[in-house]
């Protein structure tokens, strides 16, 4: 796979880079011609060892322009209602009751009648990105503040233009242009295929790859079309992408995690959980995470065991934020949900007991049976830490189709946790079988008996929050800011951490 900023040390001929970007938003307008670096595929050998640190002034590279090889790609299916293209807007609903009835017909009657039909869900327009690099790797915090270089001088020599909506392969004219040109300049098209006119303002095969590359690097469906989460993310300003770059590069910075032969990445802003071995992503997964008000915490930990039919441990701030007015209003809810109140000795408590009307019973222990319906499902990845989260499975895998997938209270739901599970116990032996696998998971759970099995190895996690991020093979990752983190560029003048890029 290309990358829109792969940065090598032959073509650059920078031999040592220290980068101490100053983030001051103060932009100058100008034109200065930008082109990303080579892209040269997915390295298939273990990330590079992390760069030292060193405070000394970094020159700005040299960009060369990359050639992405031409592949022949199936044309995308159409776009969905609401694309400008009056060509693709589904015909109205008619309602027969209200055409005019010719003299001598009797009117229709109500069941004649066509009810419109309510509209379809949008497609899904989110994805996981298909390349093998990791997210977060030892040179990552080098590698984000090298990208965050390149997009600032973008933003200084004036940014990108918006794009029209509805893009697609078949377009012609001066949207089809403008879309070359904002493409090369994040390394998604080569600039020898930007072109003049009237080559540049035909849609061609090149294009369509191009823009399906961008969509990977931005978490979205490879469709070939710039509209709906595309448009919004392609209309994103190139300052924004800097703040974007910087901020993480800050919080990179500050992350402290042991890297191993395997571990695990859950990128909050991208819902996703990564397992990587020897420098490749071996399993990538949806996942669930933190809504705004119930935040997943920046944790590093290791996975200690996995934990077969889990009981859940209400948290306090779930009883008195849920429980508490649940049960004023209904009081079966506990014995509906199958949550248990226990004292300190571990002593069952009628619900009766407790005044409801108050907050005794942050007092008490509530826990979830398990089995069906439980809160975290079948399987629970036990990973101490200081905020007590983990990853696990869940009831409601509804979930994990939607495109907003920021809903738990803080852990995080994995959608193929068996496999995530299998892969964390591959070392590890099972007293029946040899070893354990997703067959014998399943027959763990079956049996609704609880079991914990330890890892023979614990394995390393990262929560990491990367609104902006470019991998070991330099190209650069964007998402939503979702917890509003990122910092505007002014308050961070100053404040980027300088780092040794020398290779």
């Amino acid at each position: 796979m290309r990358s829109a900023f792969k940065l090598h040390a032959k073509q650059t001929r920078v031999r040592s880079h220290v980068l101490a970007l100053p983030l001051a938003c103060a932009l100058s307008l100008g034109a200065i011609p930008m082109a990303f670096a080579q892209l040269n595929g997915v390295t298939n050998s273990a990330p590079p060892p992390a760069a030292t640190f060193a405070p000394a002034p970094l020159p700005v590279p040299t960009i060369q322009p990359f050639s992405p090889k031409a592949t022949a790609l199936p044309v995308p299916p159409p776009a969905p209602a609401g694309s400008l293209d009056p060509a693709l807007q589904p015909l109205p609903q008619t309602n027969v009751s209200t055409l005019p009835v010719p003299a001598g017909t009797a009117p229709p009657s109500p069941a004649a009648t066509v009810k419109p039909k309510a509209p379809p869900p949008p497609p899904r327009e989110t994805a996981l990105p298909t390349s093998i690099v990791p997210a977060y790797t030892p040179e990552s915090a080098v590698t984000t503040a090298r990208a965050a270089e390149i997009y600032k001088q973008i933003a200084d020599a004036g940014g990108w233009e918006a794009m029209p909506n509805g893009l697609r392969p078949g377009a012609k004219g001066p949207g089809v242009s403008a879309l070359r040109h904002r493409l090369t300049l994040e390394g998604d098209l080569d600039a020898s295929q930007e072109g003049d006119a009237p080559f540049n303002q035909v849609w061609d095969q090149s294009l369509t790859q191009a823009v399906k590359h961008f969509q990977d690097r931005m978490g979205l469906k490879q469709t070939g079309i710039v509209s709906g989460a595309t448009l919004k993310a392609m209309n994103v300003p190139a300052a924004t992408r800097y703040q974007q770059l910087a901020a993480s590069t800050q919080r990179l910075a500050s992350y402290n995690f042991a890297f191993g032969e395997r571990y695990v990445v859950v990128n909050i802003p991208s819902a996703s959980v990564e397992a990587i071995e020897n420098g490749r992503v071996v399993h990538r997964y949806v996942a669930v995470v933190g809504g705004k008000d119930h935040r997943s915490p920046e944790v590093t930990a290791r996975v200690q065991a996995v934990n077969l039919n889990p009981t859940w441990t209400v948290p306090v701030s779930i009883i008195k934020n849920e429980i508490i007015p649940h049960m004023r209003k209904n009081p079966a809810y506990l014995s509906k949900a199958k949550i248990r109140i226990l004292d300190g000795k571990g002593n069952e408590i009628n619900p009766a007991s407790v005044n409801w009307n108050s907050e005794k019973a942050i007092n008490y222990t509530l826990r979830q049976d398990s089995g069906v319906g439980n809160s975290l499902g079948s399987i629970r990845i036990n990973m101490p830490n200081k905020e007590a989260v983990y990853m696990h499975d869940t009831p409601s895998k509804r979930l994990f189709a939607n495109d907003y997938r920021f809903l738990s209270h803080g852990c995080v739901r994995v959608e193929g946790v068996y496999d995530l599970a299998a892969w964390l116990l591959e070392s590890t032996m099972n007293p029946d079988s040899g070893t354990w696998d997703k067959a014998s998971l399943l027959q763990g759970v079956a049996t609704t008996e609880r079991m914990d099995i330890k890892l023979s190895k614990s394995v390393p996690v990262a929560w990491v929050y990367l609104t902006g991020y470019a991998d070991a093979d330099g190209t650069a990752h964007f998402r939503d800011d979702i917890y509003g983190l990122d910092m505007p560029a002014a308050e961070v003048v100053g404040s980027m951490p300088t780092f040794s890029t020398a290779r």
